[in-house]
């Protein structure tokens, strides 16, 4: 069982995803099963954020001096050996997701989703520096996504 735990250091993020806990929380359970890391009790956190944080971050831990839509940091890197793993922290800049402005709250949550499945592949060493590293990701984010679309009413 996954648990998301959200802090927020943008209160924007408010305006067009309530209940963050509850959403992401609704999301994870979502995911197809080879995910689900049954019988182990796995925590993740999630940052909602900002461009001026998320730089800074970039800054310090990949020396990086730009902003940019997420940001994962994987903390264990064996966790399928143990029962209470704790996966990692996402941070997702809230301005980059709600572009353009006028997104309807619907569209910004499924630019969430589709941005935190991609953190959510990073916590488990998926990368995209090579071609097909990046081929292999995003056939895997379309292949999460596609099944979580048929389920969006559950937490849209």
């Amino acid at each position: 069982m996954i648990n998301v735990n959200i802090i927020s250091d943008y209160k924007f993020w408010n305006n067009k995803l309530k209940k963050a806990d509850i959403f992401f929380n609704k999301l994870i359970k979502c995911f197809p099963l080879k995910y689900q890391f049954k019988d182990k009790k796995v925590d993740i956190t999630v940052l909602l954020s900002h461009n001026k944080n998320i730089k800074k971050l970039n800054k310090k831990f990949r020396n990086k001096n730009k902003h940019t839509d997420i940001l994962s940091f994987p903390f264990d890197q064996k966790p399928f050996f143990k029962k209470k793993i704790y996966l990692g922290d996402i941070i997702i800049s809230y301005e980059h997701i709600n572009k353009p402005k006028s997104l309807t709250s619907i569209q910004f949550k499924k630019k969430v989703i589709k941005i935190f499945i991609h953190g959510f592949l990073h916590l488990l060493n998926y990368d995209h520096i090579k071609l097909k590293d990046f081929k292999k990701m995003f056939r895997e984010e379309e292949k999460i996504y596609n099944l979580l679309s048929k389920k969006l009413e559950k937490f849209i």
